[in-house]
Formats: structure tokens, C-alpha cells, sequence
């Protein structure tokens, strides 16, 4: 199938890679067919990108990249759908938000968005009894991280 991309142009993409939305993402309601679109130079990001409208795409990201210990409790009927027969085919991703500011990127960990990759079939959640937001700032991260980082350079090494 071909699928047309403003951002990414034209992209051959097999038929058996196209994702269908069981329930699709909050706002795009109208479209339910997308592909998932590793990019090289943006790597550990992806793009989820409609097959339908050319307009819409979104920047993904597995969450547990920023959040090792990101968990879900996820309702058996709410992934009925997806029909899942081995929870390791599943993956999660969550959209990623760039605004001006690069120190705003953040992620929504409160909307995370299931693919079960056997069947191609996925859908977003949404957590309402969850801690988790719609924005989590990864650049604070990686800030804490360098600082943290620069901490143990300047501690005494042990003899």
C-alpha cells in the first residue's frame, strides 16, 4: 500500500503492516488506519503515521525508554478487541509532544497506545485511575540524569 506522508513523503507499505485502530486516537476519531515508520535519525522515536489523511501523523515512543518502570493495569475487556492471544506480541507506545520550547517535549503516559503485532490490530487507552499525565517533561529527565552524571565525576574515587 502506498501511503502518502507530508512528512515523510511517499512510503511503500505492506499491506500486512498496516495497523488498524480499534479505537483510535483521542481527537482523530475519523481514522483508523496507520503504519508504523522507524526513522533512523530519531531513534528511540517512531512515526505512527495515517494511511488516510496525510496530515496526521504522530511521534511515538515505547515509554519504558524514559520510564523503566512504566506499568499498566489494563482491563481484560478493554483489550478483548485486539485479540490477544500472548501478551508479548503487544507493544506499547506513547504520542510524544513537541512544542516550540525543546526543553517542553513531553509524553503522554495517561494515553498509551497498544499495537498487538500479530494481528495488527491496536487501540489508545486511556488510564483514568492511573498516576500517570498527559505530560511528562523527558527533557527534565535527561537533565536530572547529566546532573547526576556530573554528581559521581566529582565524588572521590575509593582507593
Amino acid at each position: 500500500m502506498i501511503v502518502n506522508s507530508l512528512r515523510l513523503g511517499q512510503l511503500d507499505v505492506p499491506d500486512d503492516k498496516i495497523i488498524f485502530m480499534e479505537k483510535p486516537v483521542l481527537g482523530f476519531e475519523h481514522l483508523a488506519k496507520f503504519c508504523l515508520v522507524e526513522a533512523q535519525d530519531l531513534f528511540p522515536f517512531m512515526w505512527l503515521i495515517s494511511s488516510e489523511d496525510p496530515a496526521v501523523s504522530f511521534l511515538v515512543v515505547n515509554p519504558r525508554v524514559f520510564f523503566p518502570d512504566y506499568r499498566i493495569e489494563v482491563n481484560p475487556k478493554e483489550i478483548a478487541e485486539l485479540n490477544i492471544a500472548d501478551t508479548r506480541t503487544v507493544e506499547t507506545y506513547v504520542i510524544v509532544t513537541i512544542p516550540d520550547n525543546p526543553q517542553d517535549i513531553s509524553i503522554n503516559l495517561q494515553g498509551p497506545i497498544l499495537i498487538n503485532t500479530e494481528n495488527n490490530r491496536a487501540k489508545q487507552l486511556v488510564l483514568v485511575n492511573s498516576s500517570y499525565q498527559v505530560r511528562h517533561h523527558i527533557m527534565e529527565l535527561a537533565n536530572a540524569e547529566i546532573a547526576r552524571e556530573e554528581r559521581q565525576l566529582r565524588e572521590p574515587v575509593g582507593v
